[in-house]
């Protein structure tokens, strides 16, 4: 019956004006709407077809009005729907991107990964988002898709989409506190966050007072230690890391294996609470060793705990947000790693930990 159907519709329209075939197209819009909660699949599956042959010859404004028509229907026709999602037109494939409830997540991601900004713009408006879909949109989106995306409370966020964000919120204070300001952000995406704010205020600060930039550095890191420590006194993940640690050091389970483990299994709390707990170290320097960009700070933690070259390097692995390190990479790091001396490092450790003497005032 479809094949009949569309030889009809082909010798009718075949030398018709444009004008009537946006016609044909309205009234079986029109016809499908009004009966689309009650047709078959086999009922959707012809006007799907018929719809794919009217919009190949429509012009823009008419291909629009479907786009707008039916992206409201959660029981529409599917190509039909996927032809207007990937049309050239924003104006046509936006309200599509936009509201439709019957695109799923294979095409979002195809068509995230393929068409314009301003596509990707209007997915990142979507009532829901799934995280296979945001990873498209915060890794290829430029800013204005970034920021939607994440002031998107029905997009989900997955670790590597946070990781990607925090590293472009370096210089721009408005994603970061948008970024910041998700409730389900890792507290290790977090602290790199405050990490790289803090430098932009220091940064500020200095500009205004050159003459006292020493008193601003040592202002400013002493007020990002303080949130630091009391975020993380705060932390119901901290609390139950800590609990686990410690019951795993009094019952003498607690060793280097289980650090590397921790890390590999990207547990941020549980791996930065069994460095400090096994390795005797200052907790806070551990954690910010962990969020810091610079990677011999998380050596020289590595080597002051008397760590083995495979455990800093799950480390760095876990710090870098990655599953592991390039071969390329390994190898430089490792040379480092090698290259720093044990006392040196706790040296440096003891100096980190001391009190800092208060600036004259």
């Amino acid at each position: 019956m479809q094949n009949v159907l569309m030889s009809e519709l082909e010798e009718a329209l075949s030398n018709a004006s444009a004008d009537r075939r946006a016609k044909t197209l309205r009234r079986i819009t029109d016809l499908f709407i009004f009966g689309s909660t009650h047709f078959s699949g086999d009922h959707v599956a012809l006007f799907d077809g018929v719809f794919n042959h009217l919009v190949l010859d429509v012009e823009q404004s008419a291909r629009q009005a479907l786009a707008e028509r039916l992206a409201g229907l959660s029981k529409a026709p599917p190509n039909v729907l996927r032809t207007l999602a990937f049309d050239d037109a924003i104006a046509v494939a936006g309200p599509v991107l936009e509201r439709s409830e019957a695109i799923d997540n294979v095409t979002l991601v195809e068509n995230a990964k393929s068409k314009s900004q301003e596509h990707l713009l209007a997915i990142s408006r979507r009532k829901a988002l799934a995280e296979t879909v945001t990873d498209v949109l915060v890794e290829r989106g430029d800013r204005a898709v970034a920021l939607s995306t994440v002031r998107n409370p029905g997009a989900k966020l997955s670790e590597i989409g946070f990781v990607r964000l925090v590293n472009r919120s370096r210089s721009d204070d408005e994603l970061a506190q948008s970024v910041g300001s998700r409730p389900e952000i890792s507290r290790q995406q977090f602290l790199k966050l405050l990490s790289t704010a803090s430098r932009a205020v220091r940064l500020a600060l200095e500009a205004v007072h050159p003459d006292r930039a020493g008193e601003v550095q040592t202002v400013v890191a002493e007020v990002a230690s303080a949130i630091q420590m009391s975020a993380a006194a705060a932390s119901r993940d901290y609390a139950e890391a800590w609990a686990l640690v410690e019951s795993m050091q009094a019952t003498g389970k607690l060793g280097e294996a289980d650090i590397a483990a921790f890390a590999q299994a990207g547990k941020f709390e549980e791996t930065a609470t069994a460095i400090a707990a096994l390795c005797g170290l200052p907790f806070d320097i551990v954690e910010r060793a962990m969020v810091q960009d610079r990677t011999d700070t998380i050596l020289i933690v590595a080597k002051a705990g008397g760590l083995s070259w495979p455990t800093a390097k799950c480390l760095l692995a876990l710090c870098d947000g990655k599953a592991a390190l390039s071969p390329h990479a390994a190898g430089e790091h490792q040379a480092m790693f090698n290259r720093i001396k044990r006392a040196t490092a706790q040296q440096i450790i003891a100096y980190l930990r001391k009190p800092k003497p208060e600036q004259p005032r």
